[in-house]
């Protein structure tokens, strides 16, 4: 309607700290969750197919020199449970016409919208420079077919704010609930350009959640904000790009070394990074092997482009190689 479309381009256009852009937000998703159209989905499996892996965030199509890029945390993580071996689903929204033909073997629930999820990101010598270009619709618990809430692994991964962080008190049954907040940690201003957001709104939500990947960059490298965050989460990753990672669990820090890689395109690494770090700790329940291998498969992920970084099966022979000093 031109009610929701008006308070879409305001909620666009409007810093996310703002209580106006809040009740807007909230205003403008609230139809998602009774109508049954959220359940025309295009995906080529029932969703009563067994699945271990289910993500949940929205696809993006991003703006590169070449066209459009399929991307986003969905796309990545679920292209990389399955390069492990797991069986993944997704539930997203895009606009008709996506072309999500990437992810054409992967179960998936897509949530009508009139627009798609995209950004644009400028890597620059003093960092990157992120641009919103589009939001598809808000998620819902609605929208998660109930055969899947119940998967192994829920990774939440919102890359736009696209759903409430009350969503993780609806997953009860995973073996490993894991959240990559980087969505809830971004605001953009009237033109797009993404910056931090504070993370204290946060805190209850993500108390409750097995494990949470975020980046320095999600936190502007502020370790004022690590420490707090640290202090809120069960386990807690910071990952820091050709740095490594940094692992915080049951009292004790430890640093991951990110092996050197030549870097083509970043893009897509924190999300492969995030999906490898949930499979692992689900198969080995130790948080420092975990960071381990995922950190392995992120750093191999650099030098291709796009979801041609996603792990090959050389790739994860690699990662699965434990180095014992």
């Amino acid at each position: 309607s031109c009610l929701r479309a008006r308070a879409h381009r305001i909620a666009r256009i409007t810093y996310l700290e703002s209580p106006i852009t809040v009740s807007l937000l909230s205003w403008w998703r609230r139809p998602f969750a009774s109508s049954p159209a959220i359940m025309n989905a295009v995906h080529p499996a029932a969703p009563s197919d067994p699945i271990d892996f289910l993500v949940i965030g929205h696809v993006s199509l991003d703006r590169t020199p070449n066209g459009p890029r399929l991307g986003g945390t969905a796309a990545y993580a679920a292209l990389t449970a399955r390069a492990l071996g797991l069986r993944p689903a997704i539930v997203t929204s895009a606009g008709r016409g996506a072309d999500l033909s990437g992810l054409l073997d992967i179960p998936m629930v897509t949530v009508p919208s009139p627009a798609s999820t995209a950004f644009e990101n400028l890597y620059l010598d003093e960092g990157r420079v992120q641009l919103l270009l589009g939001r598809a619709s808000g998620l819902t618990v609605e929208a998660i077919p109930e055969a899947w809430a119940s998967a192994g692994i829920v990774h939440l991964g919102p890359i736009a704010d696209e759903m409430e962080p009350g969503l993780i008190e609806h997953i009860t049954s995973a073996q490993v609930l894991g959240v990559s907040a980087q969505g809830w940690l971004r605001a953009w201003d009237a033109d797009g350009r993404v910056r931090p957001r504070s993370w204290e709104w946060l805190a209850g939500p993500l108390q409750k959640a097995d494990a949470v990947v975020v980046s320095y960059e999600d936190l502007g490298r502020d370790e004022i904000a690590i420490e707090g965050l640290t202090n809120h989460c069960r386990l807690l990753v910071v990952t820091d790009g050709p740095r490594g990672a940094r692992v915080h669990w049951n009292g004790d820090v430890r640093r991951v070394p990110a092996p050197q890689a030549a870097s083509v395109d970043p893009t897509g690494a924190g999300d492969i990074f995030a999906a490898a770090f949930f499979a692992r700790l689900r198969a080995t329940r130790d948080p420092w092997e975990a960071a381990r291998f995922a950190q392995v498969l992120a750093s191999a992920s650099v030098g291709r482009r796009g979801l041609d970084g996603i792990p090959t099966p050389a790739d994860v022979s690699q990662a699965e190689l434990q180095v014992v000093p």
